[in-house]
Order: structure tokens, then C-alpha cells, then sequence
């Protein structure tokens, strides 16, 4: 079954063009059933891009996802035009009272800075807050995750020593949850962040689990117990050019990057990078969306929160 998304997005097009099925409202306007409402939470810089990444895991899926894309109230963003955000986002002040069956949001570059020290802190912990009580489960993805656990649990991370890029393997340390059911025993993951949660700190806390971790990256992939808060600290939704770009950008602005680790073919930049990671992003969101959403949420979606 396909994503729902407004006519215009430009994400339609773009996924179109990868034969992914993408329905427009005008078009499921007609259908008597009852979607998934998922509403997502882009800090990305490049917003466009990371539209693309979301749509394209969650439209691989048997279930119809209606997608709403949210945004701060007092935030500029300075790299998405004025008009995109206009048309295609809200204000979360506008949906504040709504129920979704599932929230994700996103990751930001905001790896070296303190959480209070972030301009619209204030207003993510109180849709961190408003997400317990009107969403089924939510999802956060790199820094988001990060901030989540630090809301909810005061886990404060630690900034590594340099910059940890690359795609990395996992090893799956819970095999019988739900969310990596599918799973092979290892897998690879993009990531790119500075900082990192120590695991004695996860085994603080009861209702925390970790299901997928490396020596390398730390744990990867966290739920809380009933699995409304899921908690992934890479990037499955990267596409195969994100590192790149990164590492590119890294260059030019004068900060001599390591060469993003097992990301290159043969190591080498100039051979391109190959990617190794899309089965596994695609399980596990299809996963997330059917055991921690679709199977957890009410029919009724006002009842959610009761």
C-alpha cells in the first residue's frame, strides 16, 4: 500500500521516478479505509532530501501511511525555501491537539552543542512531552535519539574524539523483539555524529532495551519496554550520497574529515561509494510501522492517550 502525501510535494516525483508507489489525497480521497496518520518532524537542514529518504522506508509497506510533515514554531530554517515549508508543513502549534499513530523526527548538526544550548529546545521538550500523550509510538532517528534519552531518562552523552562516519556493522544483542525480527545477526548502518551515549548508562534504567549495538558506534538501535519510544542513533534513511556529501562539505570548509569508514569502494573517494545498508532501513521501519504502530494503535485514533 502506498504513502499519502499532498499532490504537489516534490518527493512524488522523485520517488515516482523509483517505481515506489506514492498516492496523492486527491486520489485517496476515494478509499473507505482507515490510514496510518504519521506525522514527521524534519530538523534536517536539507529538508527536501530527507522527505525523500522518510517517504521512500515508510512507503514500503502494506499499510497506508497518510504523512504530515511538522515544523518548529519559532525556528528559520535557512537551507529549505520559504515557500516549500509554507506549502507542505505545519506549524506543531496548529496540531498540538491532534492524535498520530506515529511521530518520527529527525536527527539535526547540532552534534557539538548542549541540548539547552539549542535555540528551540524548549519547544522539542514539550513535543517530547506532548508525544507520550498524543502519539502511539515515536521514532528518533540520530540526534533526536540522543535528545530523547536525555529528556526522558537524563542519559547525558559524551562528545568522542573525533567524529565517528562511516557505515558500520551492528550485531543484534535481543533477536526475538519485534522490531528486528527479520534481522540477520549483523548488518550495516550509516552513521555521522560526534557523540555517543556509554552503554553502563542504558543499564541504568529497566524500561530501556538495547537491541542492536557495535564496540564501534555504541548501541545503535533502543526501545523502551511497551515500545512507544524507539530510539535509533545512525541513519538507515541515508541515501547512498549522503556521507559523501558530508565528508565533501567537511573538506571544503577546512576541517580535514577521516574518509568515512567502509563507505568508499576499496576506501578510495574517487571510486565512489557503494551502498550496503538500504534492506535493513527498509525492515526496519516496515517493522516499526506494524508492530509499534499499526498493531499498538487504536482504531479509534481520538482514543489515543487514554
Amino acid at each position: 500500500m502506498p504513502i499519502k502525501v499532498i499532490d504537489q510535494l516534490p518527493a512524488v516525483e522523485a520517488l515516482s521516478a523509483e517505481n515506489v508507489f506514492v498516492m496523492t489525497e486527491s486520489r485517496a480521497l476515494s478509499q473507505d479505509i482507515r490510514p496510518l496518520k504519521i506525522a514527521i518532524l524534519n530538523l534536517m537542514p536539507n529538508k527536501v532530501a530527507t522527505e525523500i529518504q522518510l517517504l521512500r522506508l515508510l512507503a514500503n509497506s502494506p499499510l497506508q501511511v497518510d504523512v504530515e510533515l511538522i515544523r518548529l514554531d519559532n525556528h528559520v530554517s535557512k537551507h529549505t525555501p520559504q515557500n516549500h515549508l509554507d506549502c507542505f508543513y505545519r506549524y506543531f502549534s496548529d496540531v498540538q491537539q491532534q492524535n498520530y499513530d506515529g511521530l518520527i523526527i529527525t536527527g539535526a548538526p547540532l552534534g557539538l552543542v548542549n541540548y539547552e544550548d539549542v535555540s528551540y529546545w524548549p519547544q522539542l521538550a514539550e513535543i517530547l512531552t506532548w508525544a507520550d500523550r498524543h502519539v502511539t509510538s515515536t521514532l528518533f532517528l540520530c540526534w533526536a535519539a540522543h535528545a530523547a534519552l536525555y529528556h526522558y531518562y537524563g542519559l547525558q552523552r559524551e562528545i568522542r574524539g573525533e567524529k565517528l562516519s562511516g557505515v558500520y556493522w551492528q550485531n543484534v544483542s535481543q533477536p526475538l523483539s519485534p522490531l528486528v525480527r527479520g534481522f540477520d545477526d549483523e548488518f550495516l548502518v550509516p552513521h555521522s555524529r560526534y557523540a555517543q551515549v556509554p552503554k553502563q548508562k542504558y543499564q541504568h534504567h529497566p524500561d530501556l532495551h538495547v537491541l542492536a549495538e557495535a564496540d564501534a558506534t555504541g548501541a545503535y538501535l533502543l526501545q523502551n519496554s511497551s515500545g512507544s519510544r524507539v530510539f535509533v542513533t545512525g541513519h538507515p534513511e541515508y541515501d547512498l550520497t549522503t556521507l559523501n556529501d558530508e565528508y565533501q562539505r567537511d573538506l571544503a570548509a577546512g576541517l580535514e574529515p577521516k574518509i568515512p569508514e567502509n563507505y568508499y569502494k576499496q576506501n578510495d573517494p574517487a571510486k565512489g561509494p557503494h551502498k550496503l545498508w538500504q534492506s535493513h532501513a527498509f525492515l526496519l521501519f516496515s517493522n516499526w510501522l506494524n508492530y509499534y504502530v499499526y498493531q499498538a494503535t487504536p482504531f479509534d485514533i481520538q482514543q489515543i492517550g487514554q
